[in-house]
């Protein structure tokens, strides 16, 4: 039930994954028990991407919550990137986010998951277990052995053709992972310079159905285009709206 005397607020959260404790932000609407989104960021991202924050401001006009937060070694989540981070370590991540918003009394039981970039792959491996109702990823890829390298890293990190890259150090595949989900948009770019458009592809002819695929002509990695930007808020929330609804108090 919509109260016209609230207005949308965002509340900070610190949880803990494994030893570490993790700084999130969660945003509800004014409605009871709303369904929520999990957001995970990309590889050097972190919380405050963007993308993230259009999301979850345009979730809560349509009553859906968002948590966004930074996996361990990125942002306010203090560790030492290189050592902590891995695929496994941010899927721990992601379905200790999911168990925490499970146990509270302003969110309901639906859960969506949105991933960008290795976010994406994040939210892919661990849908199943998190039981995601609805997924929408952007610029995922499946295998790590197929990303382009670039001589120049944009967020000043080393390249994936440094020894200690985390794809270096720990490679993965979640082909084997993608049969059986469902309800999900893959959207991708078909100019990403990073991943290739064939990954979103595979996904798409991996996934069951309900499944939608979306391709942005002349569209990089990192989404600079702002049309681009706004199809992909319409495109990412009409499934949410789709597939999330408030409960029924």
């Amino acid at each position: 039930m919509v109260n016209s005397k609230k207005k949308p607020v965002i509340k900070e959260i610190v949880f803990s994954s494994d030893i570490f404790l993790l700084k999130g932000h969660l945003h509800l609407p004014p409605v009871d028990r709303p369904p929520v989104v999990i957001g995970s960021h990309g590889l050097f991202s972190d919380q405050n991407s963007p993308k993230q924050i259009q999301l979850a401001q345009q979730c809560n006009r349509n009553n859906i919550a968002y948590f966004r937060f930074d996996h361990r070694g990125c942002g306010q989540s203090k560790a030492p990137f290189e050592e902590v981070t891995s695929l496994e370590a941010r899927c721990t991540d992601l379905m200790a986010a999911a168990k925490m918003l499970r146990y509270r009394n302003d969110i309901g039981v639906q859960v969506g998951l949105f991933g960008s970039s290795f976010g994406g792959v994040v939210c892919l491996a661990t849908a199943r277990y998190v039981k995601a109702d609805a997924i929408v990823t952007w610029a995922s890829p499946i295998r790590s052995a197929d990303i382009v390298q670039s001589k120049t890293n944009t967020a000043g990190h080393a390249e994936t053709s440094d020894p200690n890259h985390p794809f270096k150090k720990d490679p993965f595949d979640i082909s084997d992972r993608l049969p059986g989900i469902q309800n999900i948009v893959i959207i991708h770019g078909d100019a990403d310079e990073t991943v290739p458009l064939s990954h979103a592809s595979e996904i798409y002819e991996r996934v069951s159905h309900p499944k939608k695929l979306v391709v942005f002509p002349q569209s990089d990695h990192r989404m600079r285009n702002q049309a681009h930007q706004k199809a992909f808020i319409r495109e990412a929330t009409g499934w949410f709206c789709i597939n999330l609804t408030p409960e029924q108090i």
